[in-house]
């Protein structure tokens, strides 16, 4: 009977381990698709030149529509202006590249938050992909 009493104790705590995988593999599937869709948006504004107003809003909508988050909770800083690709070494460093910062929000970090004594705004984070890339349009 003690044995039991003990398996009912514990048998909890050992099935978090098994919610806590099947978590990590919910948001990673979401991180990768994240990724997909923002790889999409960095080449849409390659050829555009900048992050224009439609490509940040086709982004947002199908972030929004894919992850199943909110638009506005969607955060999107990028290079608005125009910019030119250059045949020729610029030692500024800054003409002719595009920057970009886009952010969303993972909303269940931990399995079992409230079993381990996690409030639910310490159970969430933002994702954040940064980065830069070389604009292909032509002046």
């Amino acid at each position: 009977m003690k044995q039991f009493i003990i398996l009912a104790a514990i048998l909890p705590l050992l099935l978090l381990f098994l919610a806590q995988y099947c978590l990590d593999q919910k948001n990673s599937k979401m991180l990768n698709l994240f990724q997909q869709e923002v790889y999409s948006a960095k080449e849409e504004a390659k050829q555009a030149g900048c992050f224009t107003p439609e490509i940040k809003n086709k982004l947002r909508v199908e972030l929004s529509k894919t992850l199943g988050v909110e638009e506005e909770e969607i955060l999107i800083e990028a290079t608005e202006t125009k910019q030119y690709r250059i045949n020729y070494f610029d030692e500024s460093g800054g003409r002719g590249i595009i920057r970009y910062k886009i952010t969303f929000p993972l909303k269940k970090l931990m399995a079992g938050g409230k079993l381990l004594g996690l409030k639910e705004e310490e159970n969430q984070g933002m994702y954040t992909v940064e980065g830069s890339t070389a604009s292909e349009c032509l002046p």
